[in-house]
């Protein structure tokens, strides 16, 4: 444990970033971890450079992976915002609540056949864990209602957790960037206090909310979602960071991307900071992960650029069910628990599994009435890889969204399950059905339709009998698809 004076000696230097009082050198013992959960927005699987990024390193999430567990092959459940934040927040499949796509209006989301907002008795983890004793706060992007015109939608409390600053898809108190456009919209609809600041500040602001929280409840275990909404489009950094990256990328785009990213990145190493010097990295499991692949909106290729961000070898991007749009890093660090510089490249798993795994490392017994869709991962977290029971399925595109990958390529089918080494892509009539290995092709280069029909067929039914228990229309026909893209 670092000598108090010490940690105000730091403080002071600006190590944490807060003014006093710090944390309190004495925490309660207990088997139970602190959680920090870090659902970064938009990120690609290969934007930090422990997961392969060409062009900039990210020393503060490399040094997250260096002292913990990264696993190479975990999904998200969804390529878009809100029902990928569904999924982390519940441990069920975000369909089975009626959201499927991006919270909008009221008008669209009708439209859409999609609720207004996330029913609060959907079983959410911070209210699990708050009842098991937990400290409970969301600092950062929220998106599962309120916003635009949907104005009584639940606050964050309602949901269980005990504090909370959100930003312009959200309601209570929060940060809007501007007084115009969605922040404008959002300023209209009151319930909070309202703080402007730049885009480029808020994750600064959020890290600043989610230390003051912990120096708050050093007395018992605490359950954070810090969620912020780099590095989400518009890339926004004041004009003096973006020069530096002029020498390294002539794309205008990737450079202001990379100046926010190296922000996030900073911020990410002021926690982590504050964390080893209260003496709390031994107590507290920090996972790190993204909400869906990288941007691909149409303008960027209009201007003969492309987006920035990235996958690596995977192909897609956001709104695609490709594994560019769903498969992300992961990163899971607890000191003397889980093991440093660990790779599991083995393991598949996914954000519906992370509810599960924080109740099980938290000691929770749940009650009869939670039924997670996602399964307890808990060994794997400890650095040992396993084959999971169940297939991810996934659902995006006709006939709920209307947003579209900018490259037409990667327009995927709707409809996607994971099993195993295989994985099939199909539209609910069975069209459009591209089968691959991606123990073998996890760029999915080479689709196997032709080659191996009958595992398509098996995996076919898998999706329509998973599609059907949500009343999702699928037709009993054999998969058909041309083996091109």
């Amino acid at each position: 444990m670092i000598q108090r004076r010490t940690f105000i000696k730091m403080c002071g230097a600006g190590v944490l970033g807060l003014s006093a009082p710090v944390f309190g050198s004495t925490m309660a013992r207990t088997s139970r971890p602190n959680i920090i959960f870090i659902f970064i927005d938009d990120m690609g699987y290969a934007d930090p450079n422990c997961f392969g990024n060409p062009l900039m390193k990210t020393p503060n999430i490399d040094r997250l992976a260096a002292e913990g567990l990264r696993l190479t092959q975990f999904y998200t459940n969804s390529p878009i915002c809100s029902p990928s934040r569904v999924a982390v927040m519940t441990g069920q499949y975000p369909i089975r609540w009626r959201i499927h796509s991006y919270l909008e209006s009221r008008a669209n989301n009708h439209k859409r056949q999609m609720a207004n907002w996330l029913d609060p008795k959907a079983p959410l983890t911070a209210r699990i864990l708050k009842q098991a004793g937990y400290a409970t706060a969301h600092f950062g992007k929220w998106h599962v209602g309120g916003g635009r015109d949907v104005g009584d939608a639940p606050l964050p409390q309602e949901y269980g957790f005990d504090e909370s600053l959100v930003a312009f898809e959200g309601l209570g108190d929060r940060i809007l960037f501007s007084k115009k456009g969605l922040s404008g919209q959002s300023a209209k609809l009151g319930r909070g206090k309202i703080e402007y600041l730049p885009k480029h500040q808020s994750t600064q602001r959020y890290v600043d909310r989610t230390l003051k929280f912990i120096r708050q409840n050093s007395d018992r275990p605490f359950y954070i979602e810090l969620f912020p909404n780099d590095v989400h489009d518009a890339h926004l950094p004041p004009e003096e960071a973006i020069e530096k990256w002029k020498t390294v990328t002539d794309n205008p785009f990737e450079q202001k991307f990379f100046a926010v990213l190296e922000e996030l990145d900073r911020q990410i190493g002021r926690l982590l900071d504050s964390l080893d010097a209260a003496g709390l990295a031994e107590k507290t499991l920090v996972v790190f992960t993204s909400d869906n692949g990288p941007t691909d909106w149409p303008h960027y290729y209009r201007k003969g650029f492309d987006p920035p961000g990235f996958t690596g070898a995977l192909y897609g991007r956001k709104w695609s069910l490709y594994e560019g749009g769903i498969r992300m890093p992961f990163i899971a660090r607890w000191k003397g628990v889980i093991p440093a510089g660990a790779v599991d490249s083995q393991t598949i798993m996914c954000g519906i599994d992370l509810a599960p795994t924080f109740c099980h490392f938290a000691g929770v017994d749940l009650p009869e009435t939670v039924r997670h869709d996602g399964e307890d991962m808990h060994s794997v977290m400890l650095g040992q890889p396993r084959k999971r029971s169940r297939s991810i399925f996934w659902q995006y595109g006709e006939p709920y969204s209307r947003l579209r990958p900018g490259n037409p390529d990667f327009v995927s089918p709707s409809l996607a399950v994971r099993d195993g080494d295989w994985k099939l892509l199909i539209n609910p009539d069975g069209t459009g059905a591209r089968l691959f290995n991606l123990t073998r092709d996890p760029g999915e280069r080479y689709n196997l339709l032709d080659k191996k029909p009958d595992i398509a067929d098996e995996l076919w039914k898998k999706i329509r009998t998973w599609a059907d228990s949500f009343g999702l229309k699928t037709e009993d026909v054999k998969p058909t698809g041309s083996t091109a893209k």
